[in-house]
């Protein structure tokens, strides 16, 4: 796996090179994983992989007690520990020298905790923003990352057909959280890729409400939006059902919810801006009458994090390439009376076409 991680950096280190950038701090936790192959949640303890361009030099900076872990899983030949007691950015700052002009960071991440003090340990440097091109980079999937996020799909899928046979009238939304979860751990995930949703009748009108103590009663919308971590990528499905009998309404609220999100499969391909697979699926609840019921966009980025680029919404004109993986998860939320979004995994294979990974049934099931 090593030569991935170097291909990852030469890409990085070539775009610093042309950029004029001197060097990189990259601190995200999950551009630190994409860059070196470890995976690692610091908290609130310093991490970072820092490339020093002008010395062609390669650093990973972890906490000490990740240290073990760190020379085991990282595709990194010097590995820096960190303990508590120390001032991250000195210890930077002994072990690499003078960083030369620019440094690039990743804005979205870098505290202005973290800025104070870098400026006070390399004062003459000046810090650039590369979190789009590290975006971009991570945004087309290798046939590596399409495994690894099969496996996440796979898992969830289980988990959703054994977990359904487990609803019942009476049940909370927490207890079938609970059994949902149980699942995620027996059929080999490595923990939710989010906080799971599981929400039932007038709650399901929530696009992200938590499961609570409502008990799942006849006659009820059932959501259960959740996924896994599985090797260092997530899965993202959702799935809505009726408990006991379906009304008409309900019915006809499903047939408009899953054709919206057939629409937003069907119009995607390479080469058309991103916005079009919002709008396809908008259209469809718009020309139902819903469309005040649907105000957020279509879909989200999926990989190493659970919501990455690309944003898949009805302005962005940002153009699909192959490599592309995302959900399109259409939904109608009334309030007081609840809710439906299908959600599934999208991506754009080789050829430019749409390959939809999620396999799990979407006819209405009644329970």
């Amino acid at each position: 796996m090593g030569n991935l991680y170097e291909t990852r950096r030469e890409h990085l280190t070539a775009y610093l090179a042309q950029n004029d950038i001197g060097a990189v701090m990259i601190t995200a936790p999950a551009n630190v994983y994409y860059y070196t192959g470890f995976n690692s949640d610091p908290h609130e303890r310093f991490m970072s992989l820092i490339i020093n361009v002008s010395t062609d030099q390669t650093y990973l900076f972890v906490p000490a007690l990740d240290k073990d872990a760190a020379l085991q899983e990282a595709d990194i030949a010097t590995i820096i520990s960190i303990s508590d007691e120390e001032v991250p950015l000195e210890v930077v700052s002994k072990s690499i020298g003078k960083l030369s002009k620019t440094v690039g960071i990743e804005a979205k991440n870098l505290s202005y905790d973290r800025y104070i003090s870098l400026l006070a340990h390399f004062p003459d440097v000046e810090v650039v923003d590369v979190q789009p091109f590290v975006n971009k980079q991570r945004m087309k999937k290798s046939a590596e990352e399409i495994e690894k996020l099969s496996d996440a799909i796979r898992i969830i899928e289980k988990v959703l057909k054994e977990g359904i046979k487990k609803v019942k009238i009476g049940m909370s939304e927490s207890e079938l959280t609970g059994e949902l979860e149980f699942l995620m751990r027996k059929f080999g995930a490595d923990g939710p890729s989010f906080s799971t949703i599981v929400l039932s009748g007038e709650k399901a009108a929530l696009p992200h409400g938590s499961p609570g103590e409502r008990t799942i009663q006849r006659g009820d919308y059932l959501l259960i939006d959740f996924g896994v971590v599985k090797d260092g990528y997530c899965s993202d499905i959702t799935r809505t059902f009726i408990i006991g009998e379906a009304s008409e309404k309900q019915k006809e609220i499903y047939d408009i919810v899953l054709q919206s999100n057939e629409a937003g499969i069907q119009a995607v391909q390479e080469g058309v801006s991103l916005k079009t697979f919002d709008i396809a699926a908008r259209n469809v609840i718009h020309q139902n009458g819903y469309g005040d019921y649907f105000n957020n966009r279509v879909g989200h980025g999926l990989g190493i994090e659970v919501h990455e680029e690309p944003s898949i919404h009805q302005n962005n004109e940002q153009l699909a390439e192959a490599g592309l993986v995302f959900t399109i998860e259409p939904g109608i939320y009334i309030p007081n009376v609840g809710g439906v979004r299908i959600e599934d995994i999208v991506y754009i294979n080789e050829d430019g076409n749409a390959e939809v990974l999620t396999t799990f049934p979407k006819q209405l099931q009644v329970l």
